[in-house]
C-alpha cells in the first residue's frame, strides 16, 4: 500500500483537517514462558501530513544504524538485539515516546509505570499478579540501559520536534499479558489465533471508545495467517454497522460504524486495516512493536531476577522454546519450591 494510497482513504474517511490514526502489534505469541505483550500508539496530526518518519525526520529514523543520533522506529526485530546497544537502543525508544503522554515530558523511572500504561480495563488486577510473584520484581528502576539525563534531553528534543510537525501523541504503552491468563484463555477459546484477537480487541475497543468519534483509523499487523476478519469484528462490535472493503489477501480493510444516537454524541467510525509487514508501512504500528518488545523485555527481567535471587547460579532465558525448555530443567527444584499457582508459568500453548 502506497503512502497516496494511505492518504488519499484517510481523507476520504476523514473529516475536517484532522486525521486520528492507531497503530496495534503484539510481541512474544510464540514463547514457552514469559507475557504476551501487546503494543499500540495513537496519533493526531494535520490531514496533510505524510508519514511520521518524515516529519519528525530530524529527530527520528527507521534505520538502526543511526542510533547515534536518532530515535530508532522500526520493526522491533531490527531495534532490539542482544547486546547493549541493541538493548539500548530499543529502550531510548519505548521510553521517549512514553514520556510524551507523562506530566513534563519525563521518562518512566519504574517497571511498574510499563504495567500502568495499558489501558484501565486492560491492566492484570492485582490478584492475577499475585499469582505471578516475579511482577513484584517490577519495581526494578529504569533506565536500564542509558543515563537517565540523556534520555530526559532525547525525550524532550522529541517533543520539540513532533509540536513544530504539529504531531500529537494521543496516547501509547503496553498491554501484558501473563501465561495465566493466557491459558486461561485458550482453555476458553481452544485456538491461539482467537485468543490473540481477544486480547486485541480489549485495547481495540479502548481506542475505538477513546477517539472513534473522530473517525479512527487503525492500523493492525496481519494476525498470523489470517486473512478473513469481518466475523471478529461484527462479534467485537456488536451493535455496530460493519462494512468489508477488501478481505482475503495481504491487505484487509473494513469500515465501522457507530448507530447515530448510541452514546449521546456524535457516532464513533472507524477504518480498520490488517496489513502484511505492518512495522514497514505505518509508523504508529512501529512503535507498537517496539513498545511490545520492551514490555517483554522488562517483563523477562523481573522473571529471571525473581528466580534468579532464589538460585544465584541459573541462567537467564528469553523464554523461547528451546531454551526454555533448558531453563526449566536447570530450575525445577527452584520451580518446585517456589509452590506456584497451577498454570502460570508455562504456557499450553
Amino acid at each position: 500500500m502506497s503512502k497516496t494510497d494511505a492518504q488519499a482513504r484517510d481523507e476520504e474517511h476523514a473529516e475536517g483537517d484532522e486525521r486520528v490514526f492507531a497503530g496495534i502489534d503484539e510481541a512474544g505469541l510464540g514463547p514457552l514462558l514469559g507475557p504476551l505483550a501487546i503494543g499500540f500508539s495513537a496519533f493526531r496530526t494535520p490531514r496533510t501530513c505524510g508519514h511520521l518518519w518524515e516529519e519528525l525526520a530530524s529527530v527520528v529514523s527507521d534505520d538502526p544504524k543511526r542510533d547515534g543520533s536518532r530515535i530508532i522506529v522500526a520493526d522491533s526485530k531490527r531495534v532490539h538485539t542482544r547486546n547493549n546497544r541493541g538493548r539500548r537502543r530499543l529502550e531510548t525508544t519505548a521510553l521517549a515516546f512514553l514520556a510524551q503522554n507523562r506530566t513534563g515530558c519525563l521518562p518512566p523511572t519504574t517497571g511498574h509505570a510499563i504495567l500502568e500504561s495499558a489501558p484501565a480495563t486492560c491492566r492484570p488486577d492485582a490478584d492475577l499478579l499475585a499469582r505471578h510473584p516475579w511482577y513484584g520484581e517490577l519495581d526494578l528502576c529504569l533506565p536500564r540501559h542509558q543515563e537517565a539525563g540523556s534520555l530526559e534531553l532525547t525525550a524532550a528534543r522529541l517533543q520539540r520536534a513532533m509540536a513544530a510537525a504539529r504531531v500529537q501523541q494521543l496516547t501509547a504503552g503496553v498491554r501484558l499479558i501473563p501465561a495465566g491468563e493466557l491459558n486461561a484463555s485458550y482453555a476458553e477459546t481452544g485456538n491461539k489465533g482467537r485468543t490473540l484477537w481477544n486480547m486485541t480487541a480489549g485495547v481495540l475497543r479502548h481506542l475505538w471508545q477513546t477517539f472513534g468519534t473522530e473517525g479512527l483509523h487503525a492500523i493492525l499487523d496481519r494476525q498470523g495467517g489470517r486473512s478473513h476478519y469481518g466475523g471478529l469484528i461484527k462479534r467485537t462490535f456488536p451493535t455496530c454497522r460493519v462494512q468489508t472493503i477488501t478481505e482475503g489477501g495481504p491487505y484487509c480493510e473494513y469500515r465501522v460504524y457507530e448507530r447515530a444516537g448510541e452514546n449521546g454524541g456524535p457516532p464513533r467510525r472507524m477504518r480498520l486495516c490488517f496489513v502484511e509487514r505492518g512495522e514497514e508501512r505505518s509508523f504508529a504500528v512501529a512503535l507498537a512493536s517496539c513498545l511490545a518488545k520492551y514490555g517483554r523485555e522488562l517483563s523477562l527481567t523481573a522473571f529471571n531476577s525473581y528466580f534468579g535471587a532464589r538460585q544465584p547460579d541459573l541462567r537467564p532465558t528469553a523464554g523461547y522454546t528451546t531454551d526454555g525448555r533448558r531453563w526449566l530443567e536447570d530450575a525445577a527444584a527452584t520451580v518446585r519450591d517456589a509452590d506456584l499457582a497451577e498454570g502460570v508459568l508455562i504456557r499450553t500453548r
